[in-house]
């Protein structure tokens, strides 16, 4: 049976968890308090936060700027190296009335860094604001009509309709999971609020130059008695992994996280005075091709396009062969790892020109993230020997988001999965749902299968589903898939704990509160 820990929740069974801080490698020595730590972070991805760090109106970068704000806030719900949800301010949940009510149980007793008690009052405002600020970015993958207390401890969600990956939605789209102190909102004002949160994580913000770096310290009265192990974390941007790299080797930062350049990567694992962690990511990467306009609202150019894509030698080239291959959207990390579908179109050539030749030509413009400009290049070198003109347009994240919005992209990197494939920024109800803020596709079909697959208690169900939908996308040509990218984190060897010394299940995460540094 698939392993689903939304499914599990879905029982009016209240499920609950234990309290207590994820252990590191067992081959580690004890974790010991005090010292600091440089994480790096590439400009191109998580080094941004132009929009700040207040969850709620940070509407630009969120997911990608989670390892900052899970220091800072904590979490409702984090995740366990396999991808289940764990506890941390949150300590269990029920679903009641047809699935349609979740009520969350909050950890008594803790505070917010100003001083002001973290409760359910605090919780509902912040639940309350997101909707009002991000419903329409959130509704997809957090369908919550309103919210309810019932106590200082609980809220209660009341939600649109039943819908499964809800307690996974927490971490997976990120706002509602990051909880700020209503009275230093109130109190200081939302300007100050992006760049000096206040949140009852195991740190707190003590400078932050937007963009740039941002210093966090200890916060001496956190919940997790022991916790954090460090004394501070300093974030850092930087231009590139190779110069992040040479950072890490020279002592003058112990970490550069979310490597994206296979041949830094690779080097690093090579070099015995780093370590490098490897993971790969729950979705799979693909082609979001816009099907609304010019040229893929006809099919025989998707066909071609499927056609023309190496999959295994997209990898070789732009992940070191390290990635793993994969016909939908979910990687063998997923909650539902579900890797081929009968009758996908696979690499052929011959085909690729044959369509391009009854098209009179295929020309398009790939908008490529510029974190990996090597995937961009070798698939225009694809398309190229299929007898397709390209040209790209590097973005970076704030630009690749306009782009989306605008509707007039035609091709760009994406995915269509996930931990779970109805939640998230990957999910489909973000890449494929025809209402989704980052989609190319617009089919009622689909929309019902989506429907279908969120709101469907049992896995094996629910697994049976997400098949048929990968088929229906891969006999349509609307989205080709590529490979589910490894993840690499690189660091000093005396960097310790979750997503460092031990892998994650997606090491974007990092366990802030049992992070610590080796003697």
């Amino acid at each position: 049976m698939v392993a689903s820990i939304a499914a599990m929740a879905m029982s009016t069974i209240l499920a609950s968890f234990g309290a207590g801080a994820m252990a590191p490698s067992a081959n580690a020595a004890p974790p010991v308090s005090g010292g600091t730590m440089t994480i790096l972070e590439s400009t191109n991805g998580i080094g941004n936060w132009p929009a700040g760090l207040d969850p709620g109106t940070n509407n630009c970068c969120l997911v990608e700027n989670e390892p900052f704000n899970d220091a800072i806030f904590g979490q409702l719900f984090t995740q366990s190296p396999k991808g289940h949800e764990e506890p941390d301010l949150a300590t269990g949940f029920k679903f009641s009335d047809g699935n349609k009510v979740v009520s969350i149980f909050l950890r008594h007793n803790v505070k917010f860094t100003d001083g002001t008690p973290f409760n359910a009052a605090a919780v509902k405002f912040n639940i309350d604001r997101d909707l009002k600020l991000n419903g329409a970015t959130l509704i997809s993958s957090f369908p919550v009509k309103d919210t309810t207390t019932n106590g200082p401890y609980t809220v209660v969600l009341h939600m649109l309709y039943p819908f499964s990956p809800i307690i996974n939605s927490f971490d997976s789209i990120a706002g509602p999971n990051w909880i700020i102190s209503p009275t230093a909102l109130q109190k200081e004002g939302e300007a100050k609020m992006k760049l000096y949160p206040v949140g009852a994580g195991p740190f707190m913000v003590q400078s932050d130059v937007q963009n740039s770096k941002l210093v966090l310290v200890k916060n001496p009265n956190y919940w997790q008695k022991g916790h954090p192990y460090l004394q501070g974390v300093t974030f850092e941007s930087v231009g590139t992994d190779q110069s992040a790299y040479s950072a890490v080797v020279s002592g003058e930062a112990q970490v550069v996280q979310q490597v994206a350049t296979s041949s830094t990567a690779v080097a690093a694992q090579k070099n015995p005075a780093v370590r490098v962690v490897t993971s790969h990511n729950p979705a799979t990467g693909s082609l979001q091709l816009n099907t609304k306009i010019p040229p893929f609202n006809n099919i025989k150019a998707r066909e071609a396009v499927y056609y023309a894509l190496n999959q295994a030698l997209l990898d070789k080239v732009a992940a070191a062969g390290q990635g793993a291959v994969s016909q939908t959207g979910d990687g063998p990390t997923s909650l539902f790892p579900i890797l081929k579908v009968p009758g996908y179109r696979t690499y052929n050539l011959a085909k690729a020109k044959a369509l391009v030749k009854q098209l009179g030509g295929l020309s398009f413009t790939i908008t490529g993230f510029a974190t990996n400009p090597v995937l961009s290049e070798a698939e225009q070198s694809e398309f190229a020997a299929a007898g397709m003109t390209t040209k790209i347009d590097p973005v970076n994240l704030a630009q690749l988001v306009a782009a989306f919005r605008s509707g007039k992209w035609q091709i760009t990197g994406g995915g269509a999965g996930g931990l779970d494939p109805a939640i998230g920024v990957g999910g489909m109800t973000w890449r494929v749902q025809s209402n989704a803020p980052f989609t190319g596709i617009h089919d009622k079909t689909l929309d019902n299968l989506i429907a279908t697959g969120a709101s469907t208690t049992d896995p094996e169900r629910r697994l049976a589903i997400y098949r048929q939908l990968f088929k229906y996308m891969s006999d349509q040509a609307l989205m080709p898939f590529t490979y589910a990218a490894p993840l690499w984190n690189i660091s000093n060897p005396k960097a310790m704990g979750p997503g460092l010394s031990l892998a994650m299940y997606n090491n974007y995460l990092i366990q802030w509160p049992d992070i610590w540094m080796a003697h």
